[in-house]
């Protein structure tokens, strides 16, 4: 069962219990991330993330993590476009001194000199490793490309001159002015009771300064473009992509399914098409990624470049394919099939429910049962497909990423016809 509460400052507490755990996962949600950023403070998130387990007023950094190793737990965090995340998991007998640790943690944590400018070099270290990983790369490029011009297309990590530029007392005002208790969810699940969790959490987080700070974002706007970045790399990296759908989108459903067929297996069209029968790449696949007010079906690979002209007239001629020809009922249902194991088996662990009891409150505003995804899933149909794909595969949203050798490459975007 789902519980829903909220503290008397505004913070929103949602929890379920599960069955037999014998851990608690506890998540500190924060709705606001590297979207909600200016230009020149690009990355001042992720900055903070990396500083709150750096010291409290009554805990060194080494003590945080010798308090979370001798509970057989483990603690880590991680920044989006629209959220921060901080977590614990621990066995039960262990959650109220956990939660002692991450309320100090999240509340208290003083961001000292020294570790300010510990941290700024590892985050340089992060942003120029980037460089070190050509997938990663690629994805960065990509985001910058589809997204021009809007907070959404800036890097999570921010830039060089961003990340050097933020002192101390700007990355503390910014904790302090932006971590408000509207903008903050709790989120737990495993062997907890919910009473007895609002219990816990009142007297650590009730002193948290009621409001919002977020202002309003505006979706970014799709164009078609080619964006080139030469590197001396044995592939031709590249990244296909059109506007994809927001998390509340009632079509969510039909893309999920639609990604599973396109490309989201082994058993997928391109992979199938691309690798199996051409055997044009090692790696092709196609993958989702969802906003609050917009998003993105990526379709993601690589290959020689004298082979890419090809791989592209596979990828066009499939997703043209997905327009025109109806899916037959078998189709579906193996799509739907995989769809449903892959989110019930991922609903096993305590870190994936408290994940989606927040994001479920975050984009969705309430909680959504399993029952209500699988009969969302049931509900696509051959039609309702077609027209998402119809409305999707525009060639006006295209925009094409390449990294690697130029030379060797003719191709023009207008070869792209969907």
């Amino acid at each position: 069962m789902v519980n829903i509460s909220t503290l008397s400052n505004g913070i929103r507490v949602i929890s379920q219990r599960i069955p037999h755990s014998c851990s608690v996962t506890l998540g500190l949600w924060v709705v606001g991330g590297s979207r909600h950023e200016l230009p020149e403070h690009s990355g001042v998130s992720h900055f903070i993330e990396h500083l709150i387990f750096k010291g409290t007023d009554s805990r060194s950094s080494f003590e945080i993590a010798r308090e979370i190793d001798s509970m057989g737990g483990f603690m880590n965090a991680f920044t989006g476009r629209e959220f921060v995340c901080y977590y614990v998991k621990v066995l039960a007998e262990f959650f109220p001194k956990a939660l002692d640790l991450m309320s100090d943690i999240f509340l208290n944590s003083r961001f000292p000199e020294d570790e300010v400018e510990n941290e700024r070099k590892v985050i340089l270290q992060e942003i120029r490793m980037l460089e070190d990983s050509p997938d990663d790369q690629l994805h960065e490029l990509f985001y910058k490309s589809l997204w021009a011009g809007n907070p959404l297309g800036m890097p999570i990590t921010g830039s060089v001159e961003s990340v050097q530029g933020m002192s101390r007392n700007f990355l503390a005002d910014y904790k302090r002015t932006t971590y408000r208790a509207g903008d903050i969810i709790i989120s737990v699940a495993g062997a907890v009771e919910h009473h007895e969790l609002m219990e816990l959490l009142g007297p650590h987080f009730d002193s948290i300064a009621p409001g919002s700070s977020r202002s309003p974002t505006s979706p970014p706007t799709y164009n078609k473009k080619c964006c080139t970045l030469s590197r001396e790399l044995e592939q031709l990296l590249f990244s296909l992509g059109t506007k994809g759908l927001p998390q509340n989108h009632p079509g969510r459903y039909d893309l999920l399914i639609l990604n599973t067929i396109l490309g989201g297996s082994m058993s997928s069209r391109l992979f199938q098409e691309v690798r199996e029968k051409a055997g044009l790449a090692y790696s092709i696949y196609s993958f989702l990624t969802s906003h609050s007010d917009t998003g993105a079906l990526v379709i993601t690979g690589g290959t020689t470049a004298d082979k890419f002209p090809e791989v592209m007239k596979i990828v066009t001629r499939e997703l043209r394919r997905l327009k025109e020809e109806p899916l037959t009922e078998e189709i579906l249902s193996t799509a739907r099939e995989q769809l449903k194991g892959n989110i019930l088996l991922s609903l096993e662990s305590s870190d994936n429910i408290m994940s989606k009891l927040a994001k479920n409150e975050i984009y969705l505003g309430g909680y959504q049962s399993i029952e209500q995804v699988i009969a969302g899933l049931s509900a696509v149909t051959s039609e309702t497909l077609r027209d998402l794909c119809n409305e999707l595969f525009d060639d006006n949203h295209i925009t094409l990423q390449l990294l690697g050798s130029m030379s060797e490459i003719s191709f023009d975007l207008s070869d792209i016809s969907i």
